[in-house]
């Protein structure tokens, strides 16, 4: 091959890293590929994972409505010099202080026992909003990270499509050497005829030798090129074959929009800028939630309790058990309103959650950019490629017909092999760049389709 077609081979295979051959490639259309990978890739399981996971925690600002239960059983010894002091009800009850022992001026260090058992409820009445905010907020998470689910199939979706494109492409390549090399082969055989019979001189066999032998390398390299696109196509559908054929016809695909409907449809259904936007949301209920905190509350508390103390009392008889059977029954209800309405910590919470907000508006600021300048550059890049492709066609035609004019010359004497080599060159390079056009054309309508959250068909 010439150096400008050894040129283009390189080129496509930059596109992919080289793989070992393998025989037996299990075939796949596109659509089988896509369908197999949406149901076994691992990329995508994980995805869903964090979205079922996110949707979870939605769940837990409103599980706050319902009715809290807890259960206590206490048995200690101590002393039991009563004063006026209060102490701390059990975790998750509201238990009343009740009853006493003898006031005295200065305890002793004597112990006595005391039991308890209590079961308590406690049902959140009126929050003043601080839990709605904290709902929303979860809710926007969960859409977030919905949207980055989507956000992983397309970018899977077009991994697949690039991966099954190129080793259409490859192969493509391979054909276009495979039938050089069998070119070369037949006009090596007819100067070989040709010397044997004294029409033509040694040296063209010889050249026609060289040609064979250079055009075998191509063929040994564009196989490996078939090869590594296979082996990337297998990568990225996630099958645990080490190779994956790409078959049937390359699917074909709508009329591009134009680039001002491309933008309207890329920002009103990109699952990226949906992402992002839902983070603004997220972030502006949390600040809102944080605010909240400095809110009244309202609540409603009862417990059932039994308690029994062995120290003497003010009046009456130490309870039967000497207070190491909690038999004194007692219950209560009470609504209690709570307002926490200063709190440093809370507002310096509430500031840097609106800082964050700030944050987050311009990072969606920043994605919308990036979407519209992904947009522009994919529709400039399509509409290049595709006009392209009608030039490498009649590229492609003219070289068939030099390469049949010197073919003809060659068998009629009039040529020589270095003026058929060069036509044979220049037939594989436009061959191959052909190929390539193709195959960029089918890409970069395939990224447009990306840019503006086109589903494969």
């Amino acid at each position: 091959m010439s150096g400008r077609t050894s040129g283009a081979l390189l080129a496509l295979l930059s596109i992919v890293p080289l793989a070992a051959r393998a025989d037996g490639v299990r075939p796949l259309t596109l659509q089988q590929a896509l369908a197999w990978a949406h149901a076994h890739q691992p990329t995508l399981l994980a995805a869903r994972a964090r979205i079922a996971a996110s949707r979870a925690e939605a769940f837990i600002p409103r599980a706050a409505w319902y009715p809290r239960l807890a259960a206590n059983a206490q048995i200690l010894e101590g002393s039991t010099n009563n004063t006026t002091a209060s102490y701390v009800s059990p975790f998750g009850i509201d238990l009343p202080r009740i009853g006493g022992t003898k006031t005295v001026s200065s305890g002793s260090w004597s112990a006595s026992p005391s039991t308890l058992a209590v079961a308590g409820l406690r049902q959140e009445v009126f929050d003043f909003g601080r839990l709605a905010a904290l709902s929303a907020s979860a809710d926007a998470l969960a859409e977030s990270e919905a949207a980055r689910g989507e956000v992983t199939a397309l970018d899977l979706d077009l991994a697949i499509t690039e991966s099954f494109l190129a080793v259409k492409a490859a192969k493509g390549v391979l054909d276009a050497a495979d039938a050089a090399l069998k070119r070369a082969m037949a006009h090596r055989d007819e100067a070989q005829a040709g010397v044997r019979a004294g029409l033509r001189s040694p040296i063209e066999l010889t050249r026609a030798a060289a040609d064979v032998a250079r055009f075998d390398v191509g063929t040994v390299r564009a196989a490996a090129g078939v090869t590594a696109a296979q082996g990337l196509f297998a990568a990225a559908v996630g099958v645990p074959d080490a190779l994956l054929d790409a078959a049937g016809d390359v699917p074909a695909a709508a009329a591009p929009p134009q680039m001002e409907a491309a933008l309207a449809m890329a920002l009103a259904r990109d699952p990226g800028l949906r992402a992002a936007n839902a983070l603004v949301v997220a972030q502006s209920e949390r600040t809102r939630a944080i605010g909240a905190e400095l809110r009244p509350d309202l609540s409603l508390t009862a417990a059932l309790s039994a308690r029994a103390g062995g120290g003497p009392p003010t009046a009456g008889d130490v309870p039967s058990g000497g207070g190491y059977v909690p038999n004194v029954q007692n219950w209560d209800v009470a609504l209690v309103l709570s307002w926490p309405f200063f709190d440093r910590v809370v507002l310096a919470r509430r500031d840097a959650s609106a800082e964050q907000e700030a944050a987050r508006r311009a990072e969606a600021d920043e994605e919308r950019q990036r979407l519209v300048a992904t947009v522009q550059q994919a529709s400039v890049n399509l509409g290049a490629a595709v006009e392209a492709v009608p030039a490498l066609q009649r590229s492609v035609d003219a070289a068939q017909a030099n390469l049949a004019q010197a073919n003809a010359r060659f068998k009629a004497g009039l040529g020589n092999a270095v003026e058929l080599a060069d036509a044979e060159g220049l037939l594989v390079e436009a061959q191959i760049q052909l190929a390539l056009g193709q195959f960029e054309a089918a890409r970069d309508r395939a990224r447009l389709g990306r840019a503006i959250a086109e589903t494969p068909e």
